[in-house]
């Protein structure tokens, strides 16, 4: 058996070069040694074994930089194994874990049992995020160095927005030091203590305590005068309203260091979608109005957004079968990453390139990974998807322990038919 696989008639998407061509790609076990458009044009050498890619899109492995991975102690709901499976099938090379298991990333022991745990799994690769403070407690300051040299990517309190402004001021002024990356849960959580869904006409006609939207781009707004004041890096996690995404966009302006992402969620659904009182559709920021969709929707188009993230959030049956108040927050996305997030480029004819690079560069430059992009030594993780095939989503079907996803019964357009990690084919449709 040969270690060197071609893959052909291929169109080649790679963000960080701005390449959208037909081209092939050579592999020698888990690098790639040579790509582009004229790799073989005076033959493919003997002893390699060819996987003719139809005409599909090859891009950089997709990063799901917003992952709720709830091992150790969540087993039941999504453990190692499932949410690996769910990555690969949905054209996900890597995923980057939030530090809100039930036993916070606030520590080395915590970081190596994941690394520990994604060599045992071995399908796709696995990255953490370590703690802001401690225990997520929103107090004292975890140790960002000793973190960071054990592989923390960089430091959040996952779902939990740090309240403390002098805290918060104290954890930029640290990452500033060293150039670290601080992310933000934006939501002022008194204005959100008790609220089940956003705030507003459907919010009043269910009876349910609304969240306004001015809890998101209030803690927004705050921070980055923080920044002004710091300097640091900052990223405000999956911003879902008109507000925030004028908020980022001046910062932007200004030259603060920001960024920012969104989840498909947010640019696809809106709070009438929990019209019935649908748990499935209970996520953390909720679901807005119209208005807030379509500037998320725009917030894409001219790149204020910078990412794309899943929010992957795994719930068991038993945490959303419940009366709405009582319900979990959260859905499952590791496998409808790609193809909720190509609908922009079918119905608002956002460029495919720039889509992909919401999935692949900008994280991975964001977050200094080696991945995320094509190059000659660089590890052969990339995605072969048809970004036109149509099928439809249905729950019992994904490869997620959980289940909860609020598009099942939903057609769609996009599907990974390969995805290769290292030079492993971890998922298949092609050969």
């Amino acid at each position: 058996m040969t270690d060197r696989t071609a893959y052909i008639n291929a169109r080649v998407l790679d963000p960080a070069t701005e390449t959208d061509r037909m081209g092939s790609v050579l592999v020698l076990g888990n690098k790639i040694v040579e790509w582009g458009t004229g790799l073989f044009e005076n033959g493919i050498p003997e002893n390699v074994r060819i996987v003719d890619c139809h005409g599909y899109c090859l891009a950089p492995g997709l990063i799901d930089m917003r992952v709720h991975l709830p091992e150790p102690g969540g087993e039941h709901k999504e453990s190692f194994e499932t949410a690996s499976a769910a990555a690969a099938g949905g054209g996900v090379t890597s995923i980057v874990c939030l530090p809100d298991a039930q036993t916070p990333i606030d520590n080395i022991s915590v970081l190596e049992f994941i690394a520990r745990r994604a060599r045992e799994t071995n399908i796709v690769k696995i990255y953490a995020y370590g703690t802001i403070t401690r225990n997520r407690a929103g107090n004292e300051l975890s140790e960002f160095g000793i973190l960071a040299e054990a592989g923390a990517l960089a430091f959040t309190d996952g779902d939990k927005a740090l309240a403390d402004a002098l805290v918060m001021r104290r954890a930029l002024s640290y990452a500033a030091t060293f150039n670290f990356l601080i992310i933000q849960h934006p939501e002022e959580p008194r204005l959100a203590l008790n609220g089940q869904m956003n705030e507003g006409e459907m919010a009043t006609r269910l009876g349910l305590a609304g969240i306004p939207a001015a809890a998101e781009v209030m803690m927004i707004e705050r921070d980055l005068r923080l920044v002004e004041m710091t300097g640091a890096r900052y990223h405000a996690a999956h911003i879902s309203t008109a507000a925030s995404v004028n908020a980022i966009r001046n910062a932007k302006t200004r030259g603060l260091p920001v960024t920012c992402d969104t989840a498909p969620h947010y640019f696809t659904l809106t709070d009438s979608s929990v019209m019935d009182y649908r748990t499935f559709t209970k996520v953390s920021p909720p679901l807005r109005d119209e208005k807030d969709r379509l500037a998320i929707v725009e917030g894409v188009l001219d790149g204020t957004i910078d990412m794309i993230g899943s929010d992957h959030r795994p719930q068991d049956q038993d945490s959303k079968r419940l009366p709405f108040l009582q319900a979990e927050t959260g859905i499952v996305g590791l496998e409808t990453l790609l193809p909720l997030t190509l609908a922009l480029h079918h119905v608002e004819n956002v460029p495919l390139i720039d889509l992909i690079r919401r999935l692949t560069a900008a994280p991975a430059n964001l977050l200094g990974m080696k991945e995320g992009r094509l190059g000659i030594g660089l590890p052969a993780d990339f995605t072969i998807f048809d970004p036109d095939h149509s099928w439809t989503i249905k729950a019992d079907n994904l490869r997620s322990k959980s289940k909860n996803t609020p598009f099942d019964g939903h057609t769609v357009k996009g599907m990974a038919m390969c995805t290769v990690v290292g030079g492993r084919h971890v998922h298949s449709l092609i050969d």
